[in-house]
């Protein structure tokens, strides 16, 4: 559970607030009581849980692109964060095998600017970069991914963020070591979560979000992969591993300073079609979805982590069934659909989760 003592008045800089996590974190952190300064482009999508749920009017907002040095820098500078969260990245594996620039130039030197930024800053500070369980040289096996296992990914988007992890790693050995903290004072965690699912989810070529479109269209929903299988989980599930993380980092950083693993129970690690057949039972009426059978790159067809190292160390456990949170999801989606106060009810999801996870 979380410390609400350590974030009440903590200075918070979070990087990719206007995304789809990003925006679910701001909310949370801003019921903690922290400051938070939030640094992304402008949301990716229309309509986004960012302009619903109304975050910018609860944080520090600051519209930038982390490729670019000098305006990140400043920010960092401008913030003088206590706790670093960064999230910003193309986030896409399709849009990854559309664009590999824009994907490794964010994903890749994003990470180093950020990273960079903060060795200038020489101050005190726990940074939690969060990648992704696609960062893994993923051989398809029935094991789930251990945080020694090798980075690697096959396409754009998984390889720039086994190649953000190694990014952290190199600054982590050559200029934040646990070892000498004393001296440069920054601690630097990771942080690799399964397929996070949740109500404000507008992202395009995604599965959640392709679902709850055709069905509040009244449309059949197309699905790539549905024999593929994923660790699916809540949206607030890594979240709070996340911010624990960065509990821990802040107060032992020599103990906690490197990756970790937040995935679901094993039981919920499903395949996509049957995601796809909970929701359309959950939503009733015309929700129907067919297989699209024309060519599509390679996605990978199972993944699986094991995070029994955040179990163990950090005392994370997941605590929302896979079950409950589809129907959770359905549940914001209906309250967007007869037009009621997203923001209430999505902090309202944050309240429940809290109680959770303290039972």
């Amino acid at each position: 559970m979380l410390n609400r003592d350590f974030w009440k008045g903590r200075k918070v800089f979070l990087t990719g607030h206007t995304g789809f996590k990003g925006a679910w974190v701001s909310l949370w952190l801003n019921s903690l009581g922290a400051d938070v300064t939030g640094f992304a482009l402008e949301p990716p999508t229309h309509p986004s849980l960012f302009e619903q749920a109304g975050v910018a009017n609860s944080i520090q907002s600051k519209i930038g692109d982390i490729r670019n040095f000098d305006h990140l820098k400043s920010a960092i500078a401008q913030c003088r964060p206590e706790v670093v969260i960064h999230m910003a990245a193309q986030s896409v594996v399709k849009r990854g095998y559309d664009d590999p620039i824009e994907t490794y130039s964010s994903n890749v030197m994003g990470t180093v600017n950020l990273f960079e930024a903060i060795r200038q800053l020489k101050q005190p500070c726990a940074i939690v970069n969060v990648t992704s369980d696609k960062c893994y040289d993923n051989r398809e096996t029935i094991w789930g991914y251990r945080e020694h296992d090798p980075m690697g990914g096959h396409d754009p988007y998984s390889n720039s963020k086994g190649c953000a992890e190694l990014v952290s790693s190199a600054f982590r050995d050559s200029y934040f070591s646990p070892e000498n903290y004393l001296q440069h004072r920054v601690a630097l965690g990771t942080a690799r979560a399964g397929n996070a699912i949740g109500g404000g989810d507008w992202t395009s070529n995604q599965l959640i979000p392709d679902l709850m479109r055709s069905f509040l269209a009244g449309e059949s929903c197309a699905i790539r992969n549905p024999l593929a299988t994923r660790p699916w989980q809540f949206v607030l599930e890594p979240i709070r591993g996340y911010l624990m993380l960065a509990e821990r980092l802040a107060q032992d950083p020599e103990r906690f300073s490197s990756g970790w693993n937040f995935g679901p129970a094993d039981d919920d690690a499903k395949p996509v079609s049957w995601i796809a057949d909970r929701l359309r039972q959950s939503w009733s009426g015309t929700a129907a979805w067919h297989q699209d059978k024309s060519s599509h790159p390679h996605e990978a067809h199972y993944l699986k982590l094991d995070a029994s190292k955040s179990k163990t160390f950090l005392n994370w456990h997941p605590v929302l069934p896979l079950c409950q949170a589809l129907n959770w999801i359905v549940e914001w989606y209906r309250t967007f659909q007869v037009g009621s106060d997203i923001r209430r009810f999505t902090c309202g999801q944050i309240e429940q989760y809290e109680a959770l996870s303290r039972n």
